[in-house]
């Protein structure tokens, strides 16, 4: 593990969604921390733990739509009612 205590000379120049933004200075502000400090201590993270530090997975699509938790008979009665739902014009 290396310490880095060299002072900060490495500028980073980055685009984001706005909302997304401003969403985390507004949390950030209430916790007190700069949005640089904040970049800073997950850079640092990083760093530490070798990788992302959290993880990163796909979100799982409810039972009721997911194909994988889904009898034949089940999915082909959501297709049956999705081509009765397009031919009414919903």
């Amino acid at each position: 593990m290396e310490v880095y205590s060299m002072g900060k000379t490495a500028t980073l120049n980055i685009r984001v969604n706005p909302d997304v933004k401003e969403n985390a200075e507004s949390v950030l502000a209430q916790l007190g921390i700069p949005m640089a400090t904040a970049i800073d201590m997950y850079l640092k993270q990083i760093s530490l733990v070798g990788g992302i530090p959290f993880s990163i997975v796909l979100p799982k699509a409810a039972n009721s739509v997911n194909a994988d938790m889904m009898s034949a008979t089940q999915i082909h009665q959501k297709l049956e009612k999705g081509y009765a739902d397009i031919e009414k014009g919903m």
